[in-house]
């Protein structure tokens, strides 16, 4: 008896667990991947285009010269590590963003890059600033995806293949999660799973 109630108990404390850790909100994480994306993207296109890297091993040919490989440094895995250290800290350059036709949410870029940017960018009145916090919680977020999809990230830009964002952010990464749906009373019942996606829906 004494089994069968310590069983039930770590399996409720294990789902309780699980479930406090498991709420990600929708808005605030898949705008935190697509602002990465925006920022990597923006950083790699900064960097001069013929600037290469070594990397690997150096080979050396039968006439008794070396060979070394060179990639583009913008894509290479040692670039996107250090633009992965500091990413994050843009996210205070982000606030909440409500769509005036759609009511949709999202984070977006409010501040310009550099000053005198001709960037584009949203009218500040749709724009909802609310302190530290938002941005805090922001760049937790980026944090998490971070560390979570590191090896995601630099794989997906270092092939610089087209559609970054939307692998990313609908197919790999954590802002397309599979959650649990906890119950609000009673006993736990086997987990049950809900599908979160970065979509256009508020």
């Amino acid at each position: 008896m004494a089994s069968w109630i310590f069983h039930m108990f770590m399996m409720m404390l294990s789902t309780f667990i699980s479930c406090s850790q498991s709420k990600r909100d929708k808005v605030l994480y898949c705008s935190a991947c697509k602002a990465i994306v925006d920022e990597l993207n923006y950083s790699i296109s900064q960097v001069d285009p013929k600037k290469t890297i070594n990397v690997g091993s150096f080979r050396l040919n039968p006439d008794g010269t070396m060979t070394d490989k060179k990639v583009p440094f913008a894509r290479s895995e040692t670039h996107l590590s250090e633009l992965l250290d500091g990413v994050c800290n843009s996210m205070s350059d982000y606030a909440l963003y409500i769509d005036p036709d759609t009511h949709h949410k999202q984070y977006r870029r409010f501040a310009p890059r550099v000053s005198g940017s001709s960037e584009d960018f949203p009218d500040f009145e749709n724009f909802k600033f609310d302190g530290p916090e938002a941005s805090n919680n922001l760049k937790f977020a980026c944090e998490t995806l971070v560390e979570e999809l590191e090896d995601d990230i630099i794989s997906l830009l270092g092939r610089d293949e087209g559609d970054v964002q939307e692998k990313l952010c609908s197919r790999v990464s954590g802002t397309m999660m599979i959650l649990w749906k906890c119950p609000m009373s009673g006993f736990f019942p086997a987990p049950q799973f809900t599908l979160l996606l970065c979509s256009n829906s508020s």
